[in-house]
């Protein structure tokens, strides 16, 4: 039976592509999409899911508005040098495309009643509507098989400061009181999912093979321009990182990451704001077991992106 999955978002090239991967996932049946702020604007993030779903032919799955801005109230900067004007790098979603109905907040926790404990809820971008949902739900939205986050970086530098991740860093309030609230939660930080590179070899394959796949148009031109921001902020990297990609085939594929079990916290504000913290001494501080979160710390690239080429080419390339 395919995984439910409830999916929140600000999509973006890595959060789109992890869209694209889940839609065409034989085992992952998206039951709720909740796009908001992040990469780009909130509206934007409704078109961009409305898009993505019409090529699919999967304009039955819900949309649901997500936040417009981070808990603390502050500014949001864009930067469409990494994702592009409207965040799929050079492609312009039509302006004119309905996104039919957009469902109010509640319907978070009528997908999760509808679903009790078959669900697993995936956010891939600032944990701003997935805190909020804790703070209208309480109890309900850990009626769930799992919360699986992309976020924070452990043992190595950030990418939006010298030590925070951009979604952590984004709304660190919201982060913080996701690790917090959140039972059964799997965070997949910046040092695994920096691994997991999408390559030019691997996106050649992709459009010779996936002719079947929906979204085969828009895989080159979204990678070569999601590469160029690459080359010059990571020099010498090989490729794009499938960052949001990692946290979704984690559901369906746990054995490509290995997790350790410590209590996460977020750095609110200063120097450190966005930072996560954990303690990973030999010997550390002895924490209620209901109050330890899973830290994805060693991934495996190879059954990885194995298993993604499978699914972007819809089968047609033999594993």
């Amino acid at each position: 039976m395919a995984a439910k999955v409830l999916f929140f978002g600000d999509p973006g090239i890595d959060d789109s592509l992890a869209i694209m991967y889940g839609l065409l996932h034989p085992d992952i049946e998206f039951v709720g999409i909740v796009p908001g702020y992040g990469n780009i604007e909130q509206e934007q993030a409704v078109q961009n899911v409305a898009y993505l779903l019409s090529l699919a032919g999967k304009r039955d799955i819900p949309i649901i508005a997500g936040a417009k801005g981070p808990l603390s109230g502050e500014f949001t900067p864009y930067y469409p040098e990494i994702h592009g004007e409207k965040g799929l790098g050079p492609i312009r979603p039509p302006d004119t495309l309905k996104t039919g109905e957009l469902l109010n907040f509640d319907e978070i926790f009528k997908i999760i009643q509808k679903y009790e404990n078959e669900l697993y809820i995936v956010d891939v971008g600032r944990s701003t509507s997935l805190a909020i949902a804790f703070l209208l739900g309480g109890e309900v939205m850990n009626k769930v098989k799992g919360i699986y986050v992309m976020g924070g970086a452990f043992f190595v530098p950030g990418n939006v400061t010298a030590e925070a991740e951009a979604n952590f860093y984004g709304d660190p309030i919201a982060s913080n009181l996701v690790c917090e609230r959140a039972k059964n939660l799997a965070i997949h930080p910046l040092n695994i999912t920096i691994q997991a590179l999408l390559t030019a070899d691997i996106v050649d394959t992709i459009v010779r093979y996936g002719t079947r796949n929906p979204y085969r148009g828009l895989i080159r031109p979204i990678f070569d321009y999601y590469y160029e921001f690459y080359k010059k902020s990571v020099p010498g990297i090989k490729g794009t990182p499938l960052h949001d990609v990692v946290a979704l085939s984690a559901i369906v594929n746990p054995s490509i990451v290995q997790y350790a079990h410590r209590r996460v916290n977020v750095e609110l504000f200063g120097i450190l704001k966005g930072v996560s913290v954990a303690d990973f001494r030999a010997n550390p501080d002895k924490e209620p077991p209901e109050t330890l979160d899973r830290i994805a710390l060693r991934f495996d690239y190879k059954k990885f992106i194995t298993e993604f080429i499978q699914v972007m080419t819809m089968g047609d390339v033999d594993r």
